[in-house]
């Protein structure tokens, strides 16, 4: 019977926060203050962890973002070991989430939407004021 809560699972969550807050405290790295990591999944021999990532500016490019981060992973990588007791630390792995631009994106859509459906549901005369 597995477990509710697989031990890759666990592992990823403690990652994510340890990486959180080493990304907020001891990172000095200017193109690293405005991302957010959102998620982590390890795999199941924890000899790799996907770390995503998103922008507090959906608009930016997340190229520098992930070039800061890669060149930052041994560092980090280094920093995890130190704190998670177990045998091996995972390889780290870093993807865009590109999420929150979609979201900004279809957000914007639909605020276009409404605007243009209330246009068309006012009288001539409401139109002219």
């Amino acid at each position: 019977m597995p477990r509710e809560f697989p031990r890759s699972q666990r592992v990823g969550e403690q990652i994510h926060r340890i990486l959180s807050e080493l990304l907020r405290s001891e990172v000095k790295d200017p193109r690293l203050i405005d991302i957010s990591i959102t998620q982590v999944k390890a795999s199941r021999d924890l000899g790799h962890a996907k770390v995503y990532f998103t922008l507090l500016d959906p608009s930016e490019d997340p190229a520098p973002a992930q070039q800061a981060l890669e060149r930052a992973s041994g560092f980090l990588r280094g920093q995890l070991g130190r704190t998670i007791k177990i045998r091996q630390v995972p390889e780290l792995h870093f993807c865009y989430d590109d999420t929150s631009a979609k979201a900004a994106k279809i957000d914007a859509l639909i605020t276009e939407a409404i605007a243009s459906d209330r246009a068309k549901e006012q009288t001539p005369e409401e139109r002219e004021d």
